[in-house]
Formats: C-alpha cells, structure tokens, sequence
C-alpha cells in the first residue's frame, strides 16, 4: 500500500483520480473505475471524482 495519495502522471485515463486511490488502498485500478462507473449511476460519482481531481495533488 502506497503512503500518501497523489494521481500517478502514467497509467491514467482521464485525471488519474482512480489510479491515485487505488494505489494508495491497494486495489485494482480496473476495480477502482468499475466502482466509480457503478457511483456515477447511482449516487453522485461525477462529483466526487470532480472533488478528488482538485483535491489531490499530482505526482512530482
């Protein structure tokens, strides 16, 4: 499990917000955007993915 939580600049789709949490957590990074996906749907996921491009700082 990674230590602190910064979006990856490879590896990523579109901001890297899912990279960035599954790396820190240790999960798939295919998990990550599946569930996001299935958030977007039902809840309010494209909001919390706008918080966390913001939010979280890229990494160096």
């Amino acid at each position: 499990m990674a230590s602190t939580l910064v979006r990856p600049r490879s590896g990523r789709v579109i901001a890297g917000v899912c990279a960035a949490l599954a790396d820190r957590f240790g999960l798939s990074r295919g998990l990550m955007r599946v569930a996001f996906v299935l958030f977007g749907l039902f809840g309010v996921g494209e909001l919390v993915y706008l918080v966390a491009w913001v939010v979280i700082p890229k990494a160096p």
